[in-house]
């Protein structure tokens, strides 16, 4: 891997928008043929602070960075939200651009997927339970896209949200498995002033449901507090989080587990890395959160 590169000045920015493959092939070679580390920050728009927070980084340890605005059908399951999904292109493509993007990545749909696409990205093992119990096909949905941008882009940097652990996760190993030459991180949950992820699913909470969505982030910070406190056993810590969602009447609870971080398989006592995960919706809206558990230093800690 390349040595992480000094972030470059903004004066006399130009981003260049790209919606063809073979552009964004050639554009990522000629960047590797000038020796440019390059970095890759999938989304698919509707970009808030927590996408922003990944750019900075991207643009903090590489000396080219790329963005790609993709809403990926193949994600979606039946009666999620593909078509209302918010679509923000314009705001999207100036904020990349004051930013300092380099490239912004937004193929059409029959780019990505052309008549007669036939394959599927499965990663075993680790995509079957929780956001993959609940959303049939939406972990090989989501291999599938990143490692055509891998392939398209050929970054050595991908910059990824911990809010979506175990999607993360799935793309590690992904890459570890395929040999594909790109190192995963991993940056911190970003959050509204009252605890809320930032998610561009946000947007369609208003007055009371909206408040009433922060119940996510008391749960966990709940935990943490109880963890601080020298609780290690799971059931207790996964009765805390179930008691504070469940006063919240708003909030209907998908699950609540803690898990190994990384085969992501529920844990009686907590192990050296931990995720405790909560999925719920409220209002229709399907919200998920974590907290990443740690032992350091011979204490363990929670980070939200």
């Amino acid at each position: 891997m390349s040595s992480f590169s000094a972030a470059r000045p903004l004066s006399e920015h130009r981003m260049e928008t790209i919606h063809g493959i073979e552009q964004m092939k050639a554009t990522a070679r000629e960047a590797c043929a000038k020796d440019r580390t390059l970095g890759l920050v999938p989304t698919m728009g509707a970009l808030h602070e927590g996408h922003l927070s990944l750019v900075r980084r991207a643009r903090e340890q590489c000396s080219a960075v790329a963005v790609s605005v993709f809403v990926n059908p193949k994600q979606f399951g039946a009666g999620e939200d593909f078509e209302k999904y918010p679509r923000t292109f314009e705001a999207d493509r100036a904020a990349l651009e004051k930013l300092g993007v380099d490239y912004l990545f937004a193929p059409p749909s029959e780019e990505i997927y052309p008549s007669g696409f036939r394959t599927e990205v499965v990663v075993e093992g680790l995509g079957e339970r929780l956001e993959g119990r609940s959303r049939a096909g939406h972990f090989q949905g989501v291999a599938t896209v990143v490692l055509k941008l891998f392939e398209i882009a050929g970054p050595q940097y991908a910059f990824f949200g911990r809010k979506d652990a175990q999607q993360v996760r799935i793309i590690q190993q992904m890459a570890r498995d395929l040999n594909l030459g790109v190192e995963i991180v991993v940056c911190p949950i970003v959050r509204e002033a009252d605890g809320l992820a930032l998610s561009s699913r946000n947007v369609y909470l208003e007055g009371e449901d909206r408040r009433a969505a922060p119940a996510l982030y008391r749960s966990l910070d709940a935990v943490r507090r109880e963890i601080e406190a020298g609780e290690r056993g799971a059931a207790r810590l996964l009765a805390t989080l179930r008691r504070v969602l469940e006063a919240e009447p708003r909030v209907a609870l998908d699950y609540a587990e803690i898990v190994n971080a990384d085969t992501f398989e529920p844990v009686e006592r907590l192990q050296k890395v931990c995720y405790a995960l909560v999925a719920a919706r409220v209002a229709g809206v399907r919200l998920i959160d974590n907290a990443l558990i740690e032992l350091v230093n011979g204490s363990f800690r929670a980070t939200l």
